[in-house]
């Protein structure tokens, strides 16, 4: 174990002018809430693709003083004011081609969710932050006034191009020449340079409740759009308390939400089968590898059968029967590579014992760019897999549940990590997988990011697995289910970006990771 060094303040992120950013701050005296809204306004300009002040997240929060905060900045479902006639969805599907395979997209006016992002950052910073906001907001600034565009999201915006040319103003900012800009080219969005420019005097009511917000609601009542102004107007962050896991004489604190809650269970199930049939000596053995399969499709059987509320899942844990399920699981012939919806995280922790754990997301943007602020908003209405009742199944205004899940593990109310992960549902087995080889196995830090991932996809009954397992245990489990042998680690299987506090910090390659360490 590496040795602690005192004021030491450490972020890690999925791309290295969002750490660059939060390092910044910490290095100016701001402390780690100001950092991750700081690298949530940069991420916004530097990681387009995947967030967006008009998209939605989640923040987990831990003061010095252990004070315990979950910000709730996730979208909401639309149409506040409108006639139930009018509450069908006016989205429409495009293909996305990822090379070798497609996959239909909902976007549109009608795909657009009541947005979160940027009102939950201002929260934070309001509530825990003690820099002024114009420093806070400074650096995202000189970002939008001109940027390298990086490798990570030059593939983004080449594969979502067909999002990206459906407006004029998404032709214009990746398109500037006529051609598609490129790694290594400088990506400007001098509209959003001048919104967040005076974000530190408007706090965002232009956006909820000003003229931005009408204009917003004159586009969608012509445009067949369902978000309203009074869905603006009515948008509050939420303020609960972080879903708490014992796991192994540590404690998880992670989202009171169906990804946290699906976390916790996974856990349990590995607690519980411990328990029964003892611990396995080595990570990556047959042993192993066949546990955490049975794991997974025992934590899709659950899920199935509706436990994804915190409440469920303490009812769960205090049951004494045996959660091992044993059968084996023919899988199908059919298999499919989903994209990973675009979501980002960052997690920091500053040298005086605060710590911020934060993931967003804009699904893969919805087309539309709000005049003259150059932010597109979210597709979250036409995500599928948010909507397991249905599209638009649920009454406007209510808070759309979410697989996000920034968390913090804890031992003797010590913060031994602080983590979290893009990749839709892939989020959960990411955190789980890492969580277990360090609590279970020892392993180093640097290893559970790096070490190769499992995801049982219970829909088409089929095990993906990244390259890098012992072949005596690949061919065993290839016994059990069908299996998707990738030729390479993939983005696919999330990106956990990582931080121990005082010690170090991994960016989790998949997904640009990167690590920047303050000593003050």
């Amino acid at each position: 174990m590496k040795m602690s060094i005192k004021n030491k303040a450490i972020v890690a992120s999925g791309h290295e002018a969002v750490s660059g950013v939060a390092a910044l701050i910490l290095e100016a005296g701001g402390n780690a809430f100001d950092a991750v809204v700081a690298a949530g306004f940069a991420g916004t300009v530097a990681e387009q693709m995947l967030t967006s002040l008009g998209g939605g997240g989640f923040a987990l929060a831990r003061t010095a003083d252990q004070q315990e905060i979950f910000f709730d900045f996730f979208v909401d479902t639309p149409g506040l004011g409108l006639e139930d006639a009018q509450l069908e969805p006016h989205f429409y599907p495009i293909e996305v081609d990822f090379g070798g395979s497609t996959q239909e997209f909902n976007i549109g006016l009608g795909s657009v969710a009541v947005p979160g992002t940027l009102k939950g950052l201002l929260h934070i910073h309001e509530r825990l932050g003690r820099m002024p906001l114009q420093e806070v907001v400074e650096p995202a600034v000189q970002l939008a006034k001109g940027h390298e565009l990086n490798k990570v999201q030059a593939y983004f915006i080449k594969i979502l191009r067909p999002i990206l040319e459906v407006s004029a103003t998404g032709r214009t900012l990746y398109e500037p020449h006529g051609q598609l800009i490129q790694q290594g080219e400088t990506l400007v969005n001098p509209e959003l340079a001048d919104f967040l420019q005076q974000l530190p005097k408007d706090k965002g009511r232009d956006f909820y409740c000003g003229d931005i917000a009408a204009r917003i609601a004159q586009d969608m009542h012509s445009g067949d759009g369902l978000l309203t102004a009074q869905d603006l107007a009515a948008y509050k962050v939420i303020e609960r308390k972080p879903l708490r896991v014992p796991y192994h004489g540590h404690t998880l604190l992670t989202a009171p939400d169906i990804g946290g809650t699906l976390i916790g269970l996974s856990l349990s199930l590995q607690e519980r089968a411990m328990r029964f049939a003892g611990p396995i000596q080595e990570w990556g053995s047959p042993e192993h590898l066949l546990r955490t399969l049975k794991c997974m499709q025992e934590v899709e059987h659950l899920r199935k059968q509706g436990l994804t509320h915190p409440l469920a899942l303490a009812a769960y844990r205090r049951t004494e029967q045996s959660v091992q399920r044993v059968e084996g699981v023919q899988g199908s012939e059919e298999h499919s590579r989903r994209f990973n919806r675009g979501t980002t995280h960052v997690s920091v922790a500053d040298s005086q014992g605060n710590i911020a754990s934060m993931t967003c997301s804009n699904g893969e943007g919805g087309g539309y760019f709000v005049p003259g602020t150059g932010i597109m908003l979210n597709n979250m209405m036409g995500e599928d897999d948010l909507h397991p009742d249905g599209f638009h199944a649920a009454s406007p205004g209510q808070r759309v549940g979410s697989m996000m899940s920034p968390s913090a593990l804890l031992h003797k109310d010590t913060v031994k990590l602080v983590l979290g992960s893009g990749g839709s549902k892939r989020i959960r087995t990411a955190l789980s997988q890492v969580l277990t080889q360090l609590v279970d196995y020892k392993r180093d830090i640097t290893e559970a990011v790096l070490a190769p991932r499992m995801y049982w996809d219970g829909d088409a009954e089929i095990l993906h697995i990244e390259p890098g397992f012992d072949q005596e245990a690949l061919q065993m489990l290839q016994e059990q289910v069908k299996l998707n042998l990738w030729k390479k680690p993939d983005l696919y299987f999330g990106g956990v970006h990582t931080v121990m506090p005082g010690i170090d910090g991994v960016g989790d390659p998949r997904r640009g990771g990167s690590v920047q360490v303050v000593e003050l």
